[in-house]
């Protein structure tokens, strides 16, 4: 079943971030009329059309709430996890991870991404991928927080790098 999501919700789009439902509109396109909500990502400042009746097979969901934000908080304060030497197999388990749209996983990608570029650096497609996964988890934590673009990066910073300072 659809779920229904109204204007001024906040919701997380997997693969492209959080933003909010500005309008819901009927279209035309290609002779077919459809349903889309209107989601303005405040990050990057784009406008993305999403299909109202395809709403569960793309995973569009609520942005979570304080407490959640706030044990995702705590997650990323952990070690980095056990991930792959092999490059391959590690971009491709990062990538499912970052397809789930689960805060806690892109939390983890974005973890250990920023972790292994500070320790060992990164190949250009994971400097891709960790920019992309930080540009999601980042909008997500500033719509959940309230916080602007530039405080949510210097409080994912902050966890990240004052954590693992002694590293």
């Amino acid at each position: 079943m659809t779920r229904l999501f109204n204007v001024g919700d906040k919701v997380v789009y997997p693969m492209y971030g959080a933003g909010i439902i500005e309008a819901i509109e009927e279209k035309e396109i290609l002779g077919e009329k459809k349903c889309y909500y209107v989601m303005r990502m405040p990050i990057g400042d784009m406008k993305v059309m999403v299909p109202i009746q395809s709403v569960d097979e793309i995973g569009l969901r609520q942005v979570v709430d304080e407490e959640v934000i706030n044990q995702v908080i705590g997650r990323l304060k952990l070690e980095s996890t056990d991930q792959s030497t092999n490059w391959n197999r590690r971009y491709r388990a990062n990538m499912d991870k970052m397809k789930s749209g689960d805060i806690y996983e892109i939390a983890d990608v974005v973890r250990n991404l920023m972790l292994r570029e500070r320790e060992k650096g990164l190949s250009t497609g994971e400097r891709k991928m960790l920019e992309n996964a930080k540009t999601i988890f980042i909008s997500e934590l500033a719509l959940a927080k309230d916080l602007t673009e530039e405080e949510a990066i210097a409080l994912l910073d902050n966890i990240i790098y004052e954590k693992n300072a002694s590293i």
